[in-house]
């Protein structure tokens, strides 16, 4: 089998890394639109059997061309270009897979189920760190109780050595932060699935030592599908962000102020959008690429033969330095990669759309990410 993956940024190129490592295809390419980028990711990739290409994700004829010879698409290019990319995938027959990170897009992606299912495709979304594998480990959860009153999915990207003032850096595209900061968040309160604003309701989170005490806040996009799918077997699920204390406060001052708006302001004799404006400024500002760290804490109550009971999945995930890969790289494109295996193992055997707590088998998954050094500690009481 032939699989292609769709952008050779930081995503892409961790998720080509895994593949040539631990799969089985006959050809892997890595497909970009930039040539400075697919010369980076070259160099990243160096003695690998991987092939690299021009694509123009805005040209659908390009597109439908590059997915008429691969049996596989994964795709690391923003979340805009998925609806789209996912009508083409099931016009060509070919398998399809992202990182989601909108719920509306999302939303018309399983709108076409159907017509993935006439056509033998299997197409899904949301397969990166949250949503994706805290979805895997959500459904592992239900599956080991009756009834699940409580789930919390406590997920955050760290600079293991945090700088003022943000306490934060880049550790993936700023829009999509920013995005996470100023759309509201799902949250599932005992069968009614309702909206708040991201960044409230913060809570103090408690990791061990380097960390410690952390800060965690309604974000939205990462529990994605969750509500939906759960929305008779679980009483109460939110999803939140983890940051060093006190960056919720500041980053939400900047939005308070108008800086995340993507209407054009006046300034000088320029038109200017704020959003982009900081958006430039977090990537001048902030580390990027540093030595990161990945926490995710997921707390459940629930019952099981009449019994109370509650599981506490804990991972704390660091760079690689070995392989220059941090720490979000791993958890966000290994778990795609680890999907897109089981496609072409013939592990995932179901067509049509469906998200990742639906068609992935947990144990399998759990296991994969065990040989890939991602721990996940569970606790039952």
């Amino acid at each position: 089998m032939k699989i292609t993956v769709l952008g050779a940024g930081m995503m892409g190129r961790a998720v080509a890394f895994d593949l040539e490592k631990y799969s089985n295809f006959s050809r892997i390419t890595v497909a970009d639109k930039d040539e400075q980028t697919l010369q980076s990711a070259k160099i990243f990739l160096k003695g690998k059997k991987i092939d690299f290409a021009i694509i123009n994700v805005n040209d659908s004829k390009d597109v439908r061309k590059h997915f008429q010879h691969a049996d596989i698409v994964i795709s690391a290019v923003p979340y805009r270009f998925n609806y789209d990319m996912t009508k083409i995938a099931i016009e060509t027959k070919t398998h399809f897979l992202d990182l989601g990170g909108n719920n509306d897009i999302v939303n018309k992606q399983r709108s076409l189920s159907e017509k993935a299912k006439k056509n033998d495709v299997t197409i899904i979304p949301d397969c990166g760190l949250a949503p994706g594998m805290v979805s895997v480990i959500a459904r592992d959860i239900i599956d080991q109780m009756d009834s699940v009153d409580i789930l919390k999915l406590r997920v955050g990207g760290l600079p293991i050595d945090p700088k003022p003032p943000l306490n934060y850096q880049i550790v993936f595209s700023p829009y999509g932060l920013i995005n996470e900061y100023i759309e509201d968040a799902i949250v599932l309160d005992h069968g009614k699935i309702t909206e708040k604003k991201s960044m409230t309701e913060i809570e103090t989170i408690t990791f061990p030592e380097p960390f410690g005490d952390m800060e965690a806040f309604l974000t939205s996009g990462g529990c994605s599908t969750l509500p939906y799918t759960y929305k008779n077997k679980i009483g109460c699920l939110d999803y939140k962000t983890i940051r060093y204390l006190g960056h919720c406060e500041k980053f939400k001052t900047l939005l308070d102020l108008g800086f995340a708006k993507e209407e054009k302001i006046q300034v000088g004799d320029q038109q200017v959008a704020p959003r982009d404006l900081l958006a430039s400024l977090l990537l001048e500002k902030l580390p990027i690429n540093g030595k990161d760290v990945v926490l995710v804490k997921i707390l459940s109550k629930g019952m099981k033969d009449g019994k109370n009971l509650s599981f506490d999945y804990t991972i704390i995930d660091y760079y690689d330095e070995e392989n220059d890969i941090t720490s979000m790289m791993r958890t966000t494109a290994y778990p795609i990669s680890i999907t897109a295996q089981m496609l072409e193992d013939g592990v995932i055997s179901r067509r049509g759309v469906f998200c990742p707590e639906e068609i992935v088998p947990c144990t399998v998954f759990f296991e994969e990410l065990k040989k890939r050094d991602i721990q996940i500690k569970k606790e039952m009481k």
